[in-house]
């Protein structure tokens, strides 16, 4: 197990550093009632007291239940500003603009949601000279379970070198609340949606296999070698022309 003392006071220094060097004014991100979101958020608002997360529901009813309260549980405990951004009329209206276009299919639908978000978030960053702290972790980065210019897009991210298990270590040590702990982690893109069921394999599993912690089944190391394999263009930048190319 990690040092989290270390860890917090290392993070938090990061942080400061980051947003020193860019001259910002505070941070922005998007505040969904997850464990990665909240574990962001509180080491955001140690680093920089002007921290504010977003609460966007849009799509599922999923947001604007447990999720919601989840996110303000977290908002009140650690007193990290909070606004509600409900982004699911401009999700109607894009899908129905894109209807016309071309034959949407679930998985693009589902991916509107994430996309609004991080529009929204650097609509507020940039209104308000703040960075937008990215929510990824490790193991989601390696599966590809992220959406590309989505969630996947930010200024900085604090712990995207931390599997789920750490996560959810750090929170414990942060005493973040049950509700964020216990809850099936889910990106909520629909009602009735979890990680570990979309993916077909456990947290985990993804986990020894990241850190080489005890055995996993030749089935889950299946799973995370083709996720893995598939999602590879998530985590370069754009394939681009030179005269090297040939």
């Amino acid at each position: 197990m990690r040092n989290y003392e270390n860890e917090t006071k290392n993070r938090v220094e990061f942080i400061k550093k980051t947003i020193s060097a860019a001259n910002a004014k505070g941070i922005v991100f998007g505040n969904s009632g997850g464990k990665d979101s909240a574990l962001v958020g509180i080491l955001c608002k140690m680093a920089c007291d002007d921290t504010v997360g977003l609460i966007m529901p849009c799509g599922s009813q999923r947001n604007y239940g447990t999720d919601k309260t989840d996110a303000q549980e977290v908002a009140e405990q650690y007193k990290i500003a909070a606004r509600l951004v409900d982004l699911s009329p401009a999700r109607a209206e894009m899908a129905e603009i894109l209807g016309g276009v071309t034959s949407i299919t679930d998985a693009a639908l589902a991916n509107i949601a994430p996309r609004l978000r991080m529009t929204a978030l650097y609509t507020v960053a940039a209104s308000e000279n703040r960075l937008v702290a990215g929510t990824g972790n490790r193991s989601e980065t390696h599966m590809g379970y992220f959406t590309k210019w989505g969630d996947g897009a930010c200024d900085f991210n604090p712990i995207s070198d931390l599997t789920v298990t750490e996560i959810y270590e750090f929170l414990r040590y942060l005493n973040a609340p049950r509700s964020i702990i216990e809850k099936a982690p889910s990106a909520g893109l629909f009602d009735g949606q979890t990680d570990e069921d979309e993916m077909g394999v456990a947290y985990d599993s993804i986990d020894r296999f990241l850190l080489g912690v005890g055995e996993i089944s030749e089935r889950d190391r299946a799973v995370i070698d083709r996720f893995h394999r598939a999602s590879g263009h998530k985590r370069v930048m754009p394939v681009t022309f030179s005269t090297h190319s040939f």
